[in-house]
C-alpha cells in the first residue's frame, strides 16, 4: 500500500489504491497488505486493514494483528494476539518467533527461551524462526 503510494484510509488492490471498506478487497488481499503495512512500519494503518479481514479467527491474521500491536509498542495486547494465534495453530512456529521475541523486550527470557525450544521441536535448529529468535536471545 505504501510502497504503491497509497495513502492512510486506502489499500492497493491489482496496483490501483481503493478505499478501505469492508468488502472492496478479498480477505486474502487485505491480509497480504495488512502484513506489508506492517512490515513497513505502518502499524495502525496495518491494523486498519487487518481489521476489515472477515475471518479473524485466521492465525496467519492474528500473527500480524500482534506483530502491529508488539511493534506499536503495544507490547501486552501484541502477547495475548500472539497468544490466540497459537491457540488455533500450535505449529505456527512465526507467531512463537515472535511471541518470543516479545517476550525478551517484556524482559522475561526465560519464557522467550521456552519458545525457543518450541520452535526447536517443530521444526529443527535449521528453521528460519529458530535462528531468528536464537539471535534475538543473543543480543539481549
Amino acid at each position: 500500500a505504501k510502497a504503491l503510494g497509497c495513502k492512510r484510509g486506502e489499500a492497493a488492490r491489482k496496483d490501483v489504491c481503493v478505499t478501505l471498506a469492508a468488502g472492496a478487497m478479498t480477505d486474502d488481499e487485505l491480509y497480504e497488505q495488512g502484513k506489508l503495512l506492517a512490515i513497513e512500519s505502518e502499524y495502525d494503518w496495518a491494523l486498519e486493514v487487518l481489521a476489515l479481514i472477515t475471518k479473524q479467527d485466521d492465525a496467519k491474521v492474528l500473527n500480524y494483528i500482534g506483530y502491529s500491536h508488539r511493534k506499536a509498542g503495544r507490547l501486552e495486547t501484541g502477547i495475548e494476539v500472539y497468544k490466540k494465534a497459537l491457540s488455533l495453530d500450535a505449529n505456527f512456529v512465526q507467531a512463537r518467533a515472535y511471541l518470543g521475541e516479545a517476550y525478551i523486550l517484556a524482559g522475561n527470557k526465560e519464557l522467550a527461551l521456552a519458545e525457543l525450544a518450541e520452535i526447536k521441536n517443530r521444526c529443527g535448529e535449521a528453521c528460519p524462526e529458530y535462528k531468528e529468535l536464537e539471535k534475538a536471545l543473543a543480543q539481549n
